[in-house]
């Protein structure tokens, strides 16, 4: 282990070239490698009868690699690596290295600096503040989630409902401390069974310096942050999801990384991973740097990446964070500090073709992921297929829907009126990408308050309004996602270094939120009509989206064979008396859902029999329905059957009074909107 450095001769490039195969080298510089990991970084093997580690690192303008670690006290001139020629990259085995072992690459750049960085392909990483990479294995965990990895799971009409969750502070031991993966598992999975939650999103895991970057401006792409554990722990976790019918998405950053010393930056003593040119490399407002996109070594970097998590932990799926500002070359830029594209556009050219590579590499591997773009703006094509000039994604966060619905949501009731619109427009492009509805991290934060507390009114009307707000996302077109804290009611904004307040569940007004907002979930799974046609146009029919002087919206829900849902949300603090609208069915109709029950915390205006429709004429309809509509409350009708009707449940909350027959259908695959 501790041999001498040697000469960089022919028989130690063919030593080197030995385990990195001509094949890989090829793939890494073409921007194909999907699979670099499997070489790249540190890797445990035996090579001529002994045991220890090959290295292998990306570093073409260096003067020289070296390994450092305690072994040499952290100067790699005695361990140099080999750099294979014309490749631009350095590999070495050492004998009797083992896991466990801290080490970082001692580069001399192309001006004669030294300097260490972490290794960019390293699976783990010292815990922060301190930096090395460590000689990490992946083996040694027995999965169990085979039956959930062959399901197919075709998303488009399915229920897909995302509990958003920062690890370190959904909830932390006594003394503020982070539970491990496995003991966040072993509470986390049966609190979103209990919830009704599909899947839980989790901010970013893989390895950063500062914690209040919540994940997002990174030094360690494939190594899992070791803030919790080790990486067969999170195995753990994300099995154990699995095992209970829950699904996992990760938030993915291939936008841009942090400036850190021993990260990607100037990591060979040049622009290597970023642009070379500041204007198009520097994120300003972030001060991160943005990935060289065009570059194929790039690439392949970012690609594997990405299927580095579906590979080695099971994800199923990714959120893509701040696609805009790759989008755009502009992002957050005075004009005259940004550079034009070649054609004097704004678009980032490079970043469009390596998201469409992107999604089609994933796709072509994992036919049903779930690739989710946080994307902010306007640009067309988020969700078309790459084939027909889209990027390919399959879900957008509706960002539209989530800024004007909080803006609405925020108004005081007297000016609600005025501002009807805000709940109107967002179904006029509802269809136009297939969307997911965010009430995401990013909301409760930074001086914007929690969900609750953005709710105008007394302390009552807070609670309503916020069942009233949460009724409306769960019943409008889109899949859902709510960040942790929002099913209790967390009062204030999220405490980006402390546990969500528990102890509010101690209060009834909370107690009951949270108690609504399950019901609610379960509702959202049990009724076809709130997600089977999510994403077309069929699946939603305006009853009245006029009445703008009595804050209501109307509408109904349609599931693929016609069994639709009547939705009713007064916005404003006053029950509606005799409140009539328009139904294209007549019969005999049931609430099966009211946000003003007792037990949810409102005040009980309930109807617990039977509403029949009349021939009156109503909202273009002929026949039509009178009902109370609640305070800030959300009423949900269903037709029933005549047998049904001459004993009619209350409102039901575990189970829907109509029983819908079960059918079987053969899963396909749906094409992106």
């Amino acid at each position: 282990m501790r041999e001498q450095a040697q000469p960089i001769h022919n028989s130690a490039v063919l030593r080197a070239t030995g385990a990195v195969s001509s094949q890989d080298i090829y793939l890494f510089h073409e921007g194909t490698h999907y699979n670099a990991y499997r070489f790249m970084g540190s890797h445990l093997t035996e090579e001529n009868g002994e045991k220890g580690v090959r290295f292998t690192v990306w570093a073409p303008n260096a003067l020289h690699v070296g390994l450092a670690a305690d072994m040499n006290h952290w100067s790699g001139q005695t361990h140099s690596l080999y750099k294979i020629p014309e490749s631009g990259l350095w590999s070495r085995f050492f004998a009797g290295i083992t896991e466990g072992t801290f080490y970082k690459y001692d580069i001399t750049g192309p001006d004669g600096t030294r300097f260490l960085k972490a290794d960019p392909f390293a699976v783990r990483a010292e815990l922060r503040p301190a930096t090395a990479s460590i000689v990490g294995s992946l083996n040694g965990y027995k999965w169990s989630d085979s039956t959930w990895r062959r399901k197919k799971r075709e998303p488009y009409n399915r229920p897909i409902n995302i509990y958003e969750i920062h690890l370190g502070t959904w909830r932390q031991k006594e003394d503020g401390s982070f539970y491990t993966y496995r003991e966040i598992a072993d509470l986390l999975v049966p609190y979103i069974q209990e919830m009704g939650y599909t899947h839980i999103e989790i901010m970013p895991l893989s390895e950063h310096p500062y914690d209040l970057s919540w994940g997002y401006q990174l030094t360690g792409y494939f190594a899992l942050t070791s803030r919790y554990g080790c990486p067969q722990d999170f195995m753990y976790f994300v099995d154990q999801c699995h095992q209970a019918g829950i699904g996992v998405i990760l938030d993915w950053v291939p936008a841009h990384f942090a400036k850190d010393a021993h990260g990607l930056r100037m990591f060979d003593g040049s622009p290597l991973f970023e642009y070379a040119d500041p204007l198009t490399a520097e994120k300003p407002g972030w001060g991160t740097l943005t990935f060289d996109f065009g570059k194929p070594e790039v690439r392949s970097f970012l690609i594997s990446n990405a299927l580095f998590w579906m590979d080695v932990y099971h994800i199923d799926g990714l959120r893509v964070d701040a696609v805009t500002s790759m989008l755009r070359l502009d992002f957050e830029k005075e004009e005259g500090s940004f550079n034009r594209n070649a054609k004097g556009g704004i678009e980032n050219e490079e970043a469009i073709s390596l998201l469409q590579q992107l999604n089609e590499t994933i796709f072509n591997d994992y036919p049903y992921a779930l690739m989710m773009a946080e994307e902010s703006s306007a640009w067309p094509g988020i969700t078309r297929m790459t084939n027909e000039g889209g990027l390919g994604f399959n879900y957008k966060w509706n960002m539209g829907w989530m800024n004007d619905t909080l803006k609405y949501m925020e108004t005081d009731f007297s000016e609600r009126p005025r501002q009807h619109n805000l709940l109107t427009f967002p179904i006029y492009y509802a269809y136009s990408e297939n969307f997911t509805l965010p009430l995401s991290h990013d909301e409760v934060v930074h001086g914007k308050k929690s969900l609750l507390d953005k709710m105008p009114g007394s302390y009552e009307q807070k609670f309503a309004g916020l069942r009233a707000l949460l009724g409306y996302q769960m019943t409008s077109p889109g899949k859902k996602l709510l960040f942790m804290g929002g099913e209790f009611g967390q009062f204030i904004e999220w405490k980006d270094e402390e546990a969500l307040d528990w102890f509010l569940l101690d209060y009834d007004s909370h107690r009951k939120l949270h108690r609504y907002t399950a019901a609610l979930n379960h509702l959202y799974l049990r009724e076809k009509a709130l997600w089977e046609q999510d994403h077309t146009w069929e699946g939603y029919q305006w009853i009245s989206p006029e009445d703008d002087a009595q804050s209501v919206i109307s509408f109904v829900r349609k599931g693929r064979k016609g069994n639709g849902l009547i939705v009713l949300i007064n916005f404003q603090p006053v029950q509606r008396m005799n409140y009539r609208i328009g139904v294209e069915r007549p019969g005999s109709y049931m609430e099966i859902f009211n946000s003003d029950q007792e037990e949810f915390g409102g005040s009980g205006l309930v109807h617990t029999e039977v509403l029949r429709t009349v021939k009156v004429p109503w909202h273009g309809q002929k026949q039509s329905l009178e009902l109370t509509l609640p305070p800030l409350g959300m009423v949900i009708l269903k037709k029933i059957t005549a047998r049904r009707t001459a004993a009619a449940p209350q409102t039901a909350v575990a189970e829907s009074s109509v029983k819908e027959k079960k059918t079987a259908t053969k899963p396909r695959r749906r094409k992106p909107q």
